[in-house]
């Protein structure tokens, strides 16, 4: 009879993409909605479209200081016109007098009648201002920005579904609107198990034990979570023990959306979230064929007042693979929960400055950074405990299984650094 765990009997590791599949036919936006101040919006997922009820710019404005004209009437450099009136920005000028040029400002309304402004190091001042030489031939047009070049009364100018950058909030406060509605904040329950596990500050580094290590999962979990914009209740962590691990996701599953956990999710002795999740709800436990973090758990736990389910995610232990299946499989799940569109990670066709020699059966996501040069370098040590080669990192290399990597080969890198900012 053959032994359970040997390799023989073990089930063929799931591909990242079938893996992602499944994970995201979970992932049913959560429909929960708020208003927010724009000044707040930024991060955040629309849950309506964004209609402007203006033009913008709303009149016809000059996009340089100088003076408005009548094309018609400089037909020749060195014409010169009398100033009928002077435009700032904010103020609307009369009808420009034909022969006549209006002294104008970047972002003032353009007078009615003219249709081209000379920048004023085209011109001479002459009689302290009351006239002007124009010594160029404008063209109609020129330096004049037009009534909705920017946008359109009665344009959708931001998409339910859209997650907020910058850009988009100025956008949004342009057309005049002070407040947005956006989903929920997704909820989330974080916690760790080990008891190898200690939180920096209660022991000093001399006084560790031996096999004891501080937890860093627990502290770039929450800051990942808090940057997609959930709410996170901190748990703290929990023994490597049957009963206060049913505890704590029990206690987790009333009133969060997600219950995230790193570490316990092997099938050791010591590993007690497998079956504290089966006891209480359902459980998919995944061997992904991905380096780092093969070990993967989605599952749900009804909540203890019958108001629908919580679904639950067990990130591997080792930091590296924790923070890489987050990335990868985490951050998608949470943005759908916001109703997000596009929940993808942009990818570069980038050029490696540095060859690898051992391919591996599993896909591979290779931290490495930009150079000077526009290649990229790649972390010496690739091991899935050492966080130094995240924080060195400003992408991941997606490098497919059983391939390696030569000098100059242009390769697929996902950069991190400007989602992470």
């Amino acid at each position: 009879m053959s032994d359970a765990r040997s390799p023989a009997a073990r089930p063929p590791l799931m591909s990242l993409d079938d893996a992602m599949q499944r994970l995201m036919a979970h992932a049913a936006p959560l429909g929960r909605t708020e208003r927010v101040s724009t000044f707040d919006a930024d991060g955040r997922v629309l849950a309506q479209d964004v209609v402007s009820e203006l033009q913008v710019p709303p009149n016809d404005n000059s996009s340089m200081d100088g003076y408005a004209v009548r094309a018609a009437d400089v037909t020749a450099a060195g014409v010169e016109l009398p100033v009928s009136q002077r435009i700032a920005a904010g103020h609307a000028g009369g009808p420009l007098t034909p022969g006549t040029a209006a002294r104008i400002f970047t972002g003032a309304p353009m007078p009615a009648g003219a249709d081209a402004v000379v920048m004023q190091e085209d011109t001479a001042a002459l009689d302290d201002g009351a006239r002007v030489r124009i010594d160029v031939v404008p063209a109609p047009g020129q330096w004049v920005r037009t009534s909705g070049e920017d946008v359109l009364r009665g344009a959708t100018v931001l998409q339910k579904g859209e997650r907020l950058a910058p850009a988009g909030v100025g956008l949004a406060a342009g057309i005049g609107l002070a407040e947005l509605t956006v989903a929920a904040r997704p909820r989330v329950a974080l916690f760790s198990t080990g008891d190898e596990l200690v939180m920096p500050g209660q022991v000093p580094p001399a006084a560790m034990k031996p096999g004891t290590i501080y937890n860093s999962n627990r502290f770039f979990l929450r800051a990942l979570l808090l940057r997609l914009g959930c709410e996170v209740t901190d748990l703290g962590i929990v023994p490597d023990n049957r009963a206060a691990t049913l505890a704590a996701l029990q206690s987790a599953a009333t009133g969060h959306d997600l219950i995230l956990t790193s570490g316990g999710v092997s099938v050791g002795e010591e590993d007690h979230i497998k079956p504290a999740v089966e006891q209480l709800g359902q459980l998919d436990l995944w061997q992904i064929a991905m380096k780092p973090g093969k070990p993967f758990a989605y599952g749900s736990i009804p909540s203890a007042q019958g108001a629908g389910v919580c679904h639950f995610m067990g990130l591997p232990g080792n930091p590296v693979s924790s923070f890489v299946t987050f990335l990868l499989l985490v951050r998608p799940f949470l943005l759908r929960l916001q109703g997000a569109t596009d929940t993808g990670m942009p990818a570069l066709a980038m050029r490696a400055d540095f060859a690898t020699t051992r391919p591996d059966k599993r896909r591979e996501f290779l931290r490495a950074r930009r150079n000077a040069d526009g290649g990229l370098d790649l972390f010496a040590n690739q091991s899935s405990g050492v966080l130094t080669s995240a924080h060195w990192a400003d992408g991941l290399i997606d490098l497919p299984a059983g391939q390696t990597i030569a000098q100059g080969e242009m390769v697929c890198f996902i950069p991190l650094r400007e989602w992470l900012a």
